[in-house]
C-alpha cells in the first residue's frame, strides 16, 4: 500500500495568445529604443505589413498608433509611477521589460481601455515577448498601478510646484527637466504659458497638407478629401487640415508631389522669405539645408510664379534624393546639388534670396517626434552652435548686397535662434557681416503673438504649429 499523497496532475501548459496589436506596438517601441529610430518612420511600414497579412483593420492601425505614441509621449511621468510602484531603481528594470510596463500604464491611465483588460492584455503580451517569470512582475506592477487614476498618481510622485517647479512640470507634463527649462526661457511669462506649452507637446498633431503654387489649389485637395475630413489651414494660404485623418498618400495631388503633407509653420517660414520686398534683381533663389524637401517644393512653386530658379542644397546625399522627389514635376527651373553650406561650391554675392533652415535640436516638434526628448541631452546644442553659425555666415556671403537671408530653426532654444543670429552679425567666431534685421511680423498678416521682433517665433500652443524661429536678414555692404 502506498501511503505517499497523490500530487494533483499538472495543469496543461498554455501557449500565450499573441495580440496582433500590442505586439506591434512593443515592436515599434524596441525599433525606438535599440535603433534611435524614430516612430513616426517605424511605424508605417509596421501597420502597412499587418494590413498586407490580414491582421489589422482601421480601429486596430488606430489603437497601435495610440499605443505607440501615448507612451512614447507619457514615458517620463509612466516611469516615475512605475519607480513607486517597485522595490529597485528604475535603471535596473530591463527597457523590454519597461517598455511593456509602460505601454501597460499608458493603457491603464491614459486610455478609455477597461482596467481588467489593460491589465490582462499586457501580461499576455509579456508572456509572449518576456516569458512567464517577467510577465509576473509586470502583473504585479500593473496592480500596483490600478489603486489610483492619472491624477492621483500624479499628485503622490510630483514634488509640489511651490518647492521645484521646474521637476514639477518636468513629472507632470513627461518632459526632461532641461528641456522644460530651456522652453520657459524662451517663451517667457508665468506657469500658466508654459504648461499651456508643454500640454500641446503631448497632443497628437493634426494632418497639414499644403498645396503648392501653380501644381495644386487648396481647392482641389478639399474635393478629394472630402468636405468632412478637411479644414482650411489656420494661417497659410496654401494649407488644408485633415480633419479625420486618413492616408495623405492616396491623393492624386500627393503622389503626384504637386501637393505634399507640411506643418503650418514650415510653410509660413517659405512664405515669409518669400514675401520679403527686394529691389532689383530677384531671379536666383538658394535653399541651403533643404533636405528633406517640404519647404524647397514651396519654394520652387513660389519662385516659378515669378520666374525665378530655385537651387536646393542639401548635404546628406539620401536626403538630397528625398529633395528631388518633392521638387519632381516643378514647372519652373530648379536644380538640386548635393553640397555643404559651410563650405559653399558657389560664388559670394549670387543669390537673392536664400533660405537656411539650419540643424538643430529639434525641439520645436516635440509633438510629432516625441521621443526626440528623451534622445536630446542639454550638451547637444553645444555641437550644433558652430554649424548653426557657420551656416549663417556663408548664407550672408552667398546673397548680393540688398538680398535676404532667412534663418531658420525648427526649436525656439535661445541659443539656437537669436543667439546664434547675433553671434554672427557681431562677428564673434569669426568675421562681422554687414547686414540688417527685417522685422519679419508684418510679412504674416493676420498671424496673433508672433513675438516682440524683429525676428518671429511661432508655438504649439498659440498657433497649432510646430515652434519655428524665423530671422530675416538683409545684406547691407
Amino acid at each position: 500500500m502506498n501511503d505517499q499523497p497523490r500530487r494533483r496532475p499538472a495543469k496543461p501548459h498554455r501557449r500565450p495568445k499573441k495580440d496582433p496589436v500590442r505586439f506591434l506596438a512593443f515592436e515599434a517601441l524596441r525599433a525606438v529604443d535599440e535603433r534611435d529610430a524614430y516612430a513616426n518612420l517605424v511605424l508605417p511600414p509596421l501597420l502597412k505589413k499587418a494590413r498586407a497579412k490580414g491582421d489589422f483593420d482601421g480601429r486596430d492601425a488606430a489603437l497601435a498608433t495610440e499605443l505607440v505614441y501615448g507612451t512614447l509621449r507619457r514615458q517620463g511621468t509612466y516611469d516615475a509611477i512605475v519607480a513607486a510602484c517597485i522595490d529597485r531603481p528604475l535603471r535596473e528594470v530591463d527597457p523590454p521589460v519597461l517598455d511593456v510596463l509602460n505601454m501597460g500604464v499608458h493603457q491603464l491611465l491614459g486610455t478609455r481601455i477597461p482596467t481588467h483588460a489593460a491589465v490582462s492584455a499586457s501580461v499576455e503580451l509579456a508572456r509572449v515577448v518576456l516569458g512567464e517569470g517577467r510577465a509576473k512582475f509586470v502583473n504585479a506592477v500593473l496592480r500596483k498601478v490600478t489603486a489610483h487614476d492619472l491624477d492621483g498618481w500624479v499628485e503622490k510622485v510630483a514634488p509640489p510646484y511651490d518647492e521645484d517647479a521646474e521637476d514639477h512640470l518636468a513629472v507632470v507634463h513627461s518632459h526632461p527637466r532641461w528641456i522644460v527649462s530651456a522652453l520657459w526661457d524662451a517663451l517667457g511669462g508665468g506657469r500658466a504659458g508654459i504648461e499651456d506649452l508643454l500640454e500641446a507637446d503631448n497632443e497628437r498633431p493634426e494632418v497639414t497638407l499644403v498645396a503648392r503654387p501653380g501644381r495644386s489649389t487648396t481647392e482641389e485637395l478639399v474635393k478629394a478629401l472630402g468636405e468632412d475630413n478637411s479644414l482650411p489651414g489656420r494661417w497659410s494660404p496654401y494649407a488644408v487640415r485633415m480633419a479625420e485623418g486618413g492616408e495623405p498618400g492616396a491623393l492624386e495631388a500627393v503622389r503626384e508631389s504637386r501637393a505634399g503633407v507640411q506643418d503650418e509653420g514650415s510653410q509660413l517660414v517659405a512664405a515669409a522669405l518669400a514675401a520679403v520686398p527686394v529691389e532689383g534683381r530677384d531671379s536666383r533663389w538658394l535653399d541651403g539645408c533643404a533636405g528633406p524637401g517640404g519647404k524647397a517644393a514651396l519654394l520652387a512653386a513660389l519662385a516659378a510664379e515669378r520666374g525665378a530658379t530655385l537651387l536646393a542644397a542639401e548635404k546628406q546625399p539620401h536626403r538630397a534624393r528625398l529633395v528631388e522627389r518633392a521638387l519632381a514635376g516643378n514647372p519652373g527651373p530648379y536644380q538640386v546639388i548635393t553640397a555643404d553650406g559651410t563650405r559653399p561650391p558657389w560664388l559670394p554675392g549670387t543669390f537673392d534670396r536664400i533660405l537656411m533652415d539650419v540643424p538643430c535640436s529639434g525641439l520645436g516638434a516635440l509633438r510629432r517626434r516625441p521621443e526626440s526628448r528623451w534622445r536630446r541631452r542639454a550638451e547637444d546644442l553645444e555641437a550644433f552652435a558652430p554649424l548653426q553659425r557657420g551656416l549663417l555666415r556663408e548664407a550672408l556671403k552667398a546673397v548680393r548686397v540688398g538680398g535676404v537671408v532667412g534663418y531658420a530653426t525648427c526649436s525656439p532654444h535661445l541659443a539656437e535662434t537669436r543667439v546664434v543670429v547675433e553671434d554672427v552679425l557681431k562677428g564673434r567666431g569669426g568675421e562681422p557681416v554687414e547686414a540688417e534685421w527685417i522685422d519679419a511680423r508684418p510679412l504674416l498678416p493676420g498671424v496673433p503673438a508672433l513675438g516682440q521682433g524683429p525676428d518671429l517665433q511661432l508655438w504649439p500652443h498659440l498657433h497649432g504649429t510646430d515652434a519655428m524661429y524665423l530671422a530675416l536678414l538683409r545684406r547691407t555692404g
